[in-house]
């Protein structure tokens, strides 16, 4: 069967050479899955052991990279291999792959997971130095072919419409009375169907893939690599000098919110650039132009800087200026829809003008014991911590389950709380539009203590329950009310006590800590207790004012 004659290729040639091809490429893919598996997140793994980055991330990075290469090197490949060495015998594959359908769950999970490892790799790569040496140290094997991490890891992606494409061949050359038909046409309708659904990831990885090809060429300088970056056209240009008129080579990259404006490198392998300047498709204009001295010229107009180009030809010319105007329209009505997100301002949780556009403080973690949005208290299993990328308010997971574009971010997608996801989207639940009237205990900390009579960490104890950390506020608007919050920034107040009437407490007790004081009324007793003896008394101060019903005079609101 080796010695195929080259001017008439029988039919069962064909179907053995498709067969072979089926093999050869998954001894290929099988040798990726092990760079991946064994080498790339067995390296990280081994790293993270010794705390230097979280071990969560890694394994989030994978996801199930280690059951995808089980099976396909312990059980897919070998039984491959067995069938070839057999197929004068045994000339079929439909039966080996019907035993990969049941596994094609791996790669929905795979295939869903993987904008999310993209975004935790570049993230991690640019913030962990010893995260990044590693990569670039394996990066720099012979093994990688001079490809990327993320190179490697678009191909599990890829290799299910693979075995559709050669499965598809395969059935053609295949006769309707063969034995394998049945296996092979079961198969392909299962196969096919997981394609299918990975059609919309695999458009991602396409694009993703010409993303790290132009991040190449840039020397990886450039932060591009992003799935919500979309390249929209490139090539040679020229430029005019503007003081001269001298045209001097260079080349356009455009994306959909920016263009990188290039110099061409002397590279002996591929194409190198150097980026000379990059212009934001925001507020970017393009005109006509024309010169004497140099047909088919346009100018470009954007905030960091204006240039004036010059087309190979007048179709050139258009071609270039249809791209750029396209690509403004679709970026403005994006932006317009934005803005008509919310029309009513108190509703908007950071104004339009600087959402997504300036990166904003982040609110500490433990500036917070609820979730910012939904009120539901943290706790370290069921509801953790998460940050909004456009507002810097801390949420649970279920608030934050949202994606949007961030602009101050270079249009990358970045998790998001559920209000910035309606006005960054426009996408406005019938909830959020009817509105809630707040309760008596949901105003936030932060309101109230930059306007208080008195604030700050105290501990609480209730009854016979354990000692507590909170965060008390007496505001100037109810300086007859004492607030306690869980921390500093919490939006809900965890309890309020009405000063009026209570009688105060600060002998020492035996079982109290040391600067420690009582408010009692009736069988209603809340024990407190200061940092210090000093800043107990200031405390005292107020409270004995506030039971009397009395406001201290020089705080008293005008």
């Amino acid at each position: 069967m080796n010695s195929i004659p080259e001017q008439k290729e029988t039919n069962e040639q064909k179907l053995y050479k498709i067969a072979n091809e089926l093999l050869q490429t998954e001894k290929a893919y099988v040798a990726r899955l092990n760079l991946l598996d064994k080498v790339f997140y067995s390296k990280l793994l081994e790293e993270a052991r010794k705390e230097t980055f979280p071990m969560d991330v890694v394994k989030n990075i994978f996801s199930n990279i280690s059951s995808i290469n089980t099976f396909h090197s312990q059980f897919l490949l070998p039984d491959l291999e067995k069938r070839m060495g057999e197929w004068t015998s045994t000339p079929r594959i439909g039966d080996i792959l019907q035993k990969l359908t049941p596994f094609l769950k791996m790669y929905a999970e795979y295939v869903k997971n993987f904008d999310h490892a993209m975004d935790l790799l570049k993230q991690w790569l640019d913030r962990s130095p010893p995260f990044k040496a590693i990569i670039l140290e394996i990066q720099s094997q012979e093994v990688c072919g001079s490809l990327s991490l993320q190179h490697h890891m678009l191909e599990p992606v890829q290799r299910v419409p693979r075995y559709e494409m050669l499965l598809k061949d395969y059935l053609k050359k295949l006769p309707h009375d063969h034995v394998d038909r049945r296996d092979a046409e079961k198969s392909l309708e299962i196969i096919a169907t997981a394609a299918t659904h990975s059609n919309t990831a695999i458009r991602k990885t396409e694009n993703l893939k010409k993303l790290l090809e132009i991040y190449e060429m840039l020397g990886e300088e450039e932060d591009i690599v992003n799935p919500s970056n979309e390249l929209i056209k490139e090539g040679h240009i020229l430029k005019l000098a503007a003081r001269n008129t001298s045209a001097m080579d260079r080349y356009l990259f455009l994306f959909n919110n920016m263009l990188l404006y290039c110099v061409p490198k002397f590279s002996l392998v591929g194409q190198k650039f150097t980026v000379r300047t990059r212009i934001g498709i925001d507020g970017m204009k393009v005109t006509g132009t024309y010169n004497d001295d140099y047909p088919h010229t346009f100018q470009v107009s954007g905030k960091e800087r204006t240039l004036e180009l010059q087309a190979s030809s007048e179709q050139d010319k258009e071609s270039w200026i249809k791209a750029f105007q396209e690509t403004i329209h679709i970026y403005l009505q994006k932006n317009e829809t934005f803005k008509s997100a919310f029309k009513d301002p108190e509703e908007i949780p950071v104004s339009i003008s600087e959402l997504g556009k300036r990166a904003p403080r982040w609110i500490r973690d433990n500036e917070v014991t609820m979730c910012m949005r939904c009120k539901e208290a943290f706790n370290a299993l069921t509801r953790r911590r998460h940050h909004c990328r456009a507002c810097g308010y801390v949420v649970c997971g279920k608030c934050s389950d949202y994606k949007a574009p961030l602009e101050y971010d270079g249009n990358r997608i970045n998790k998001v709380c559920k209000d910035c996801n309606s006005i960054l989207t426009g996408h406005i639940d019938s909830e959020e539009r009817e509105g809630k009237k707040k309760g008596i205990l949901e105003i936030e900390a932060a309101q109230f203590s930059g306007n208080s009579i008195m604030c700050g960490f105290l501990q609480y104890c209730e009854k016979n329950k354990p000692w507590q950390k909170v965060w008390c506020v007496i505001p100037q608007k109810e300086a007859l009310v004492l607030y306690l919050y869980g921390a500093p920034q919490d939006v809900k107040a965890q309890s309020t006590i009405p000063l009026l009437g209570y009688q105060v407490e600060d002998g020492p007790r035996a079982t109290d800590p040391p600067a420690s004081f009582r408010l009692s009324q009736s069988k209603s007793v809340h024990s407190f207790a200061a940092e210090s003896e000093d800043l107990k008394q200031r405390w005292l101060k107020v409270i004995r004012m506030a039971v009397t019903g009395e406001v201290p005079e020089s705080l008293t609101l005008t």
